[in-house]
């Protein structure tokens, strides 16, 4: 497990800033808001990211039966704040099996949706097809909220997005199956909003999800 910063596309190193530079920057990426250190998942670590973000930081509440909050991340430093916010949950799968859902809130340009949905990014824009239907909705913070499959994600997850609250907001989903989880009126929530309430939330063990590089 990294205890560093990472670049939010790709887990690469990144730079601090420094003398000749006040941005943090990747080799490959160039500037960047940095993904900082994942921790095992604990109301305390979901209260850290909730309180210094710039974006929501949505999970499905109540989450679905069986299932288990299992890891959140940030992206962005103390001075800019949060700029991005991934939360993974995990539990039964539709078909059967178990399922991992990573839901990531973040502004135009960051990475860290297209980072997990294995696309080239940084944003789903040149992947929805708007011109038609959208595929499925959300309520996302009482409001219908649609989504459309990103294309050319791999075949091993579903992937879809839209935009909630002025920001992107990824849906990435394992194994493929496991999609038919956002056809069963999923409701998110933000938890900036969420109150006493998250100390409700159930945690589970890390989710390895949320420590892959681009495939």
């Amino acid at each position: 497990m990294r205890g560093e910063p990472s670049c939010p596309k790709c887990g690469g190193r990144v730079r601090a800033p420094g003398l000749f530079s006040d941005a943090w920057q990747c080799d490959v990426h160039g500037v960047v808001h940095p993904l900082q250190p994942v921790i095992p998942p604990s109301v305390d670590a979901l209260n850290v990211v909730v309180q210094r973000t710039r974006v929501p930081v949505w999970m499905p509440w109540p989450l679905p039966v069986g299932w288990l909050f299992t890891g959140v991340a940030s992206a962005g430093d103390d001075r800019s704040g949060g700029r991005a916010a991934a939360v993974a949950c995990t539990g039964p799968g539709p078909l059967g099996g178990m399922g991992e859902l990573v839901l990531v809130a973040e502004e135009l340009g960051v990475g860290l949706g297209a980072r997990y949905a294995g696309v080239d990014g940084p944003d789903p824009g040149p992947y929805l097809n708007v011109e038609k239907p959208a595929d499925t909705k959300v309520l996302a913070a009482g409001r219908p909220t649609p989504l459309w499959h990103v294309s050319k994600a791999p075949d091993d997850r579903a992937v879809f997005a839209g935009e909630a609250l002025g920001m992107w907001l990824w849906a990435v989903l394992w194994p493929e199956q496991s999609g038919l989880l956002m056809y069963d009126e999923l409701v998110l929530t933000d938890l900036r909003d969420a109150g006493a309430e998250v100390e409700l939330v159930p945690c589970g063990a890390l989710s390895p999800r949320l420590m892959e590089t681009r495939p």
